[in-house]
């Protein structure tokens, strides 16, 4: 393999790592700020009332999307599999 090969097997491999945790990220940032939102606007400073919040919308959509996240990591890996049987027959 040459350098070139490494480099972009490592940028699939973050490109990968980026897609599966995006949607849990992007939720529970957006639900968040809501929150934040919505503590300022009330004079609330209650650090624990965000928790529950956030880790219902974070597993709401950790099913939601497990089945995509799945089938790519499945992807990828049978990609990296091949990759392997390739260099090493």
């Amino acid at each position: 393999m040459s350098e070139n090969d490494i480099v972009a097997l490592v940028r699939e491999t973050l490109w990968v790592a980026l897609l599966l945790c995006a949607p849990v990220l992007l939720v529970t940032l957006v639900v968040g700020l809501i929150l934040s939102v919505l503590q300022a606007a009330t004079s609330i400073s209650e650090a624990t009332l965000t928790f529950l919040p956030k880790l219902v919308a974070g597993g709401a959509v950790t099913l939601f999307a497990f089945p995509w996240m799945i089938h790519l990591f499945r992807d990828y890996f049978t990609h990296m599999i091949s990759l392997f049987k390739q260099v090493h027959p």
